[in-house]
């Protein structure tokens, strides 16, 4: 069993088109790919815009028929938690996710670039990384509310530029409540992603979530499923027999995959 269900097109900030992405993935021997496309956000550009939004999901939903028999597909979005899309009736599923905070009308995004990141830490934060966390964290309270939403995106993306533990140890007390508070308040209803876009583009050697707030997510009986965030699509299984053997370390038995009757449960053993 092999399946993405986080992929990024040109129709957002990916490099390759829905199709190179889709024979990409039968070359990879994938059974299961489905696309996630940034949604329209109204602050910045590097989601689909609204009319290629439209288009993305006819392209999607003719490329269903097309590879239909070669590879299953399926059409989703990414929903950044400042801009809802509540309207889930064209999407096969919802992946949401932080990646911006907003404090007046400023959105500071936390994993544009490590420039960009200490501007802000600096200017908003005064420097404090655990104050950031607290803002970063909070904002998936919205998330939980949000019944269309299916998986829980790259849970700890704020950590992106910390793989030296400059800004934060990934074992500090404090951060650890912050985050593990977070994930008893989104609780077990929504499928967490190991996400491993980070390690694909030379930002971290291990996926998100942290291995520590895996294993708590393990304790909690969370859900998961194994994504690889794509934006290229050289990347499609970029680090994934390695994030299978640290996800059965962890002691997780089950990931789950996407049918055409919904979410399923499978046995680890099953993937590659």
């Amino acid at each position: 069993m092999k399946q993405n269900l986080h992929t990024h097109s040109t129709y957002c900030d990916g490099n390759d088109s829905l199709e190179d992405m889709i024979q990409s993935a039968i070359e990879k021997h994938f059974d299961i790919l489905g696309f996630s496309g940034h949604g329209y956000v109204d602050y910045d550009d590097y989601a689909m815009t609204l009319e290629g939004t439209k288009q993305y999901i006819q392209e999607v939903n003719a490329l269903k028929k097309k590879y239909a028999g070669k590879i299953q597909i399926f059409l989703g979005i990414e929903v950044d938690s400042l801009c809802r899309i509540p309207d889930k009736s064209p999407y096969d599923y919802m992946i949401g996710s932080v990646h911006s905070i907003k404090k007046g009308n400023e959105v500071f995004a936390v994993d544009y670039t490590r420039e960009i990141f200490n501007s802000y830490l600096n200017k908003w934060y005064q420097g404090d990384f655990l104050s950031l966390a607290r803002d970063y964290y909070a904002s998936y309270h919205d998330l939980k509310t949000w019944e269309e939403i299916d998986i829980i995106g790259h849970l700890d993306l704020l950590t992106k530029f910390n793989e030296d533990e400059s800004y934060i140890r990934f074992d500090d007390p404090t951060y650890i409540r912050i985050a593990t508070d977070a994930i008893d308040d989104i609780g077990t209803d929504k499928i967490y992603e190991v996400n491993t876009g980070a390690i694909a583009r030379g930002y971290r050697k291990t996926p998100y979530p942290a291995y520590n707030l895996l294993c708590y997510l393990k304790e909690k009986k969370a859900r998961f499923m194994l994504s690889s965030d794509c934006h290229n699509k050289s990347d499609l299984d970029c680090y994934f027999s390695e994030s299978l053997e640290l996800i059965k370390k962890a002691g997780i038995k089950t990931l789950w995959i996407l049918t055409n009757q919904g979410f399923e449960e499978r046995d680890i053993e099953l993937f590659a």
